[in-house]
């Protein structure tokens, strides 16, 4: 890092800007079960958070024994979007945190453009990235792969080696390193502190910080 600090923070959506993957991994739980491949709610925290979607396919296929059927999904997005739509909020300290933010900034997930419009709209955080929305969907491949990151850096005229990507999973977090990028772990979520420390990332559990953090390790 070089001494004039970070040029662009990147955000991972759900679990650091809105308050998402327990919603989520409590509806999996329920999809999963509907399919016939049970997997405990503890699994899928430690298994597929931030995964890919090909991470997530091959977990779900492997348990199950055979491959998913084209369209398999469909029935299910209404378990989410109603989830979603009743309980969302943003997560505890983000908007502070956007507040006393002065760097530049995006989103990068491997969540899907549609869904990340419409839960950062829903929380009232979409007006705050417009224009700077990055999903793997953009991508050939997914996090852990570093792939939307770098887009994002190209994308957003930045050095990738001074960027800060803040990750709440440990796909994230490894995507980040393999970016060449500094990561902030927020582990006020559901991922373990110590699933996402290793070598030069900065773990925290109060996004308050994070404006802090970002100037003393520039």
């Amino acid at each position: 890092m070089t001494a004039e600090g970070f040029e662009l923070v990147i955000f991972d959506c759900d679990g650091v800007l809105v308050d998402s993957e327990r919603i989520a991994v409590q509806v999996d739980a329920l999809v999963f079960a509907d399919l016939g491949c049970a997997f405990t709610e503890t699994e899928i925290v430690e298994r597929l958070v931030g995964s890919s979607t090909e991470v997530w396919r091959a977990a779900v296929e492997e348990r199950l024994g055979r491959p998913l059927e084209e369209g398999w999904e469909e029935p299910y997005h209404s378990w989410y979007r109603d989830a979603l739509d009743a309980r969302l909020t943003v997560v505890d300290g983000i908007t502070e945190a956007l507040d006393a933010l002065t760097l530049p900034s995006c989103v990068a997930s491997n969540g899907g453009h549609r869904w990340m419009r419409r839960n950062l709209a829903r929380t009232g955080l979409f007006e705050r990235f417009e224009g700077r929305i990055f999903s793997a969907e953009d991508v050939s491949r997914g996090k852990p792969e570093p792939d939307v990151f770098l887009h994002a850096a190209r994308t957003m005229g930045a050095d990738p080696a001074r960027c800060a990507v803040v990750e709440d999973s440990a796909y994230g977090v490894r995507a980040a390193r393999a970016a060449g990028m500094r990561a902030f772990g927020y582990a006020g979520g559901l991922t373990p502190a110590a699933r996402l420390a290793g070598p030069g990332t900065v773990v925290f559990d109060d996004m308050r910080e994070l404006p802090g953090l970002l100037a003393a390790a520039a």
